[in-house]
């Protein structure tokens, strides 16, 4: 997992009087995704180019939370995921922006003028066609151009990115792990779709990992459709090749929800229940089935291992 720094402000209070001058970007950056950073490394070039900082303004929680909590994604990346990933990218600093009600009914000009000119100095800034900001959306890019006139800063529009004819999105993205489908993912995020946890608590593991099976902890975000599928375990630096089941496990009676990890290449490591695990969806080898016997599951987890060893063979 990269380690890379970047600074991070969680209020406008937080951002160091003179700041600025920078150059920006707002977005929710789910799944810091192709389309993310295209815009991104844009900012970044600019910033390198003119001597000025590269920031990214971003919401918590997303907005669709506060406004409409029912129906709001399970997200690609929880902030702490988002804010490695921007700072990987080579972002300076973050500006996290709690999204409450004094946000949702400020006016666009207003948060132009308060967040971007005042305290962040923003001297460019990048979009995408579709950006809307402000009290009800109600601003788009037609605006931003005219408060860039008046404030004197530059707005760079970015068309949407396309992979192997595919529009680049968070919800395209977030559809596709809904979906199980991890190549079509793995194309718009740049990356594997992966998961940051830690191992469940309780199973008596203690200071070592001694067995090659391993229960990741509740996880409130997006996962893939229950199935089973080639995966990458990353633990303490150190790569592990993994089958995992994501789903009930019918075979064993009453429902009981996991994501459980087989470790093909295992060996005993130092951990325990605190450690972080990155678990990377590589290829989905098939949905859950309840089989009518142990001996028929234990057939197919071996048919399993088999097809992602052979998974492994040939992308190595």
């Amino acid at each position: 997992m990269t380690t890379a720094r970047v600074s991070a402000f969680k209020a406008i209070a937080e951002i160091p009087s003179g700041f600025g001058p920078s150059v920006a970007a707002i977005g929710n950056f789910d799944g810091v995704h192709l389309g993310h950073r295209k815009i991104l490394d844009a900012v970044i070039s600019e910033a390198r180019s003119s001597g000025l900082r590269a920031v990214a303004i971003t919401f918590d929680p997303h907005p669709e939370r506060y406004l409409r909590p029912a129906q709001s994604p399970r997200l690609l990346t929880p902030m702490p995921e988002r804010l490695r990933l921007l700072a990987a990218a080579g972002i300076d600093a973050v500006v996290v922006l709690p999204f409450d009600a004094e946000l949702a009914n400020l006016p666009a000009h207003e948060f132009v003028s308060r967040i971007l000119v005042k305290a962040l100095g923003v001297r460019g800034l990048h979009e995408g066609q579709n950006f809307r900001f402000g009290h009800g959306a109600r601003a788009g890019i037609t605006e931003l151009k005219a408060m860039g006139a008046e404030f004197g800063f530059n707005l760079t529009v970015h068309d949407p990115v396309h992979v192997h004819g595919l529009e680049v999105s968070s919800s395209a993205i977030r559809t596709l792990v809904a979906a199980g489908d991890m190549r079509r993912a793995r194309w718009m995020l740049g990356r594997p779709f992966s998961v940051l946890s830690t191992q469940a608590r309780g199973r008596g593991i203690g200071t070592r990992l001694l067995v090659p099976t391993i229960n990741l902890a509740q996880y409130d975000d997006l996962l893939p459709a229950f199935g089973v599928y080639v995966t990458r375990l990353i633990i303490g630096g150190r790569l592990f090749h993994s089958v995992t089941n994501v789903g009930n496990r019918p075979t064993f009676g009453e429902a009981s929800f996991a994501v459980e990890s087989h470790i093909l290449d295992f060996e005993a490591i130092e951990m325990d229940e605190t450690t972080p695990i990155e678990l990377q969806f590589l290829f989905r080898l098939r949905g859950e089935l309840a089989w009518p016997k142990t001996e028929a599951l234990k057939a197919q987890i071996f048919k399993d291992v088999s097809r992602a060893r052979r998974y492994f063979r040939r992308v190595l």
